[in-house]
């Protein structure tokens, strides 16, 4: 069983590691048309924001998923 610690541990590198994953995937992608021009640091915000949202969230199914597997034990 892990410790608090070592928990807190994984779930912060998870998190930065799912939303750095979101981000290169977010720059890959073309949002200029969306972006107004004089406004790509508003629009650069936005997107950091985006995936901040979208990796803590897979982070979380990952984390999660990771704790019910370890919790199947206490099924039988």
């Amino acid at each position: 069983m892990f410790s608090i610690g070592q928990s807190a541990l994984i779930s912060i590198f998870s998190h930065l590691i799912f939303i750095y994953i979101t981000w290169r995937l977010v720059i890959v992608m073309n949002f200029d048309p969306i972006i107004r021009k004089g406004h790509s640091t508003e629009g650069r915000i936005f997107l950091l924001f985006l995936s901040i949202v979208i990796g803590t969230g897979v982070s979380k199914f990952f984390l999660d998923i990771l704790q019910w597997s370890g919790q199947l034990v206490f099924l039988f």
